[in-house]
């Protein structure tokens, strides 16, 4: 990751997750831009090519959710992690279903945000702790009573790639161990999203779960 957005109206939040970035990336990024608003930030997507964006789920002329859904039309080669003091239940459910990878929250520790961001290089989907347990709370309750078979038709071949995908191996992995090329596992991961109608690899894992797909 050698190019980050920080979307956050806060200055002095922009310098702290810029700091904390710096701190959690075995290499420094080459560029770690700020944003204060929607619109500053798909100006800055639209003139630069990003890897990841941090964005904060209020912003003076809108919300995170709309500035990852416009990235996954518009730069979906961008990784998209709200960064929030806010924990409903339903706004993590929305992000992740938008596209966002992960949910983080502001009030953690320095130390516990830089190991989740840490975990993004090793293709991980990092959630906050306390949301992730209200998440699994709801499990049972957000399961549908249609057997998952019927209500998505997943492959043989797709449902071994999302289950590689839910232990935390990235696309590279996957290739080299199914023997397929990188191309062609993205081309099933693209498959699974619009099956699952997810925009992210932690969405296509939750959707997963609450359909019964995988334990």
């Amino acid at each position: 990751m050698s190019s980050i957005l920080i979307v956050d109206d806060d200055a002095a939040t922009q310098v702290r997750l810029a700091g904390l970035v710096r701190e959690a990336l075995d290499e420094a990024p080459a560029s770690v831009r700020t944003a204060a608003d929607l619109g500053q930030a798909r100006a800055l997507l639209e003139a630069e090519r990003f890897d990841l964006a941090l964005v904060d789920m209020q912003l003076p002329d809108g919300n995170g959710i709309e500035l990852i859904g416009w990235i996954q039309s518009h730069a979906p080669q961008v990784q998209s992690v709200i960064v929030s003091a806010y924990a409903e239940e339903q706004l993590t459910f929305t992000a992740l279903r938008a596209g966002a990878i992960g949910y983080l929250m502001k009030d953690r520790d320095d130390v516990e945000l830089v190991v989740a961001l840490r975990s993004l290089q090793r293709g991980g989907a990092p959630i906050d702790p306390m949301i992730a347990r209200r998440i699994l709370a709801l499990l049972p309750e957000e399961t549908a009573p249609v057997p998952a078979t019927q209500a998505v038709n997943l492959s043989e071949r797709e449902r071994g790639i999302l289950g590689m995908v839910a232990q935390g191996y990235g696309n590279r992995e996957i290739a080299e161990l199914l023997g397929l090329s990188r191309l062609t596992v993205e081309a099933h991961t693209r498959n699974i999203y619009r099956k699952l109608a997810v925009g992210s690899r932690t969405a296509a894992v939750f959707e997963a779960r609450v359909l019964g797909l995988l334990p």
